[in-house]
């Protein structure tokens, strides 16, 4: 069974936990009847479950880009293989995304996302400059659905805490774009997992990240497209890391999407 489009395996375990890249514009699942084309695997999806239902009892990754891990993936009990997704992406940001064969040991993993034991790293490139070169940022937020869209808003009396470790790895001058002289490129560390939390987090600052659609500066995006070509989302997941026991032993697990190339062109 293919992988998604441009979909890469990064890393895996003997366990079945791997690491796979999505490119910008791929689902981390699919939502409805239809969307497989467009997801990170072609094959069909058990919102419930929280996994893909493979074609094959085996499954791997060759050359030619079929699923493939050291080991089949887990039957159910009804007889079909499965993969279960461990954390999720915005359709429009790339990166690291995480699956696993078993579904107890993806159980112990998502435990480990809740408890915020799960390190992970991103790179933005925003519009403007930080004042300072690094920063610890805490916000609350509301989180709500709307017409079946989330949208997560930065207020003092929402419910939810937000942090995010902000370091600068590099800025530069921007001209051509109404209302900003700079751009940066950011490494955000979130402490907390909240939907929408980084790119909500940047705008709130004044910082909005290049090509956000729904919380960005879309003067600035239009400009920006208009100039360099390219309409993405600049928000990239670059590392995940963990820890996790399985079966009475400990292991670690770290994968790493390298940066799209159009990030360092820009800036």
């Amino acid at each position: 069974m293919p992988l998604g489009r441009d979909v890469v395996l990064l890393a895996h375990d003997a366990n079945g936990v791997a690491a796979l890249y999505k490119p910008a514009g791929l689902l981390s699942h699919p939502n409805a009847g239809g969307d497989e084309h467009r997801a990170l695997l072609r094959a069909p999806y058990d919102l419930q479950r929280e996994c893909y239902e493979l074609s094959s009892p085996e499954a791997g990754v060759t050359g030619e880009g079929q699923v493939v891990t050291k080991q089949p993936a887990k039957k159910s009990s009804a007889g079909k293989a499965r993969l279960w997704l461990l954390n999720r992406l915005d359709s429009a940001t790339s990166g690291v995304l995480l699956v696993c064969h078993t579904e107890g040991l993806a159980e112990s993993i998502r435990r480990e996302f809740r408890n915020r034991s799960v390190h992970k790293t991103y790179v933005a490139l925003v519009f403007g400059k930080p004042a300072q070169p690094s920063a610890l940022w805490r916000d609350r937020l509301s989180v709500e659905k709307r017409g079946g869209q989330i949208r997560t808003q930065a207020t003092r009396s929402g419910a939810l805490s937000a942090e995010c470790r902000v370091r600068v790895l590099r800025s530069g001058a921007l001209h051509g774009v109404a209302g900003h002289k700079a751009l940066s490129l950011l490494q955000l560390e979130p402490l907390t997992g909240r939907s929408h939390q980084l790119r909500v987090q940047c705008a709130r600052r004044g910082l909005p990240i290049v090509g956000d659609a729904t919380y960005g500066d879309f003067a600035a995006n239009r400009a920006f497209a208009k100039t360099h070509g390219t309409k993405r989302l600049f928000l990239h997941s670059l590392e995940t890391r963990f820890d996790y026991t399985w079966r009475d032993a400990n292991y670690s697990f770290a994968a790493t999407a390298p940066l799209p190339e159009a990030f360092g062109a820009l800036l």
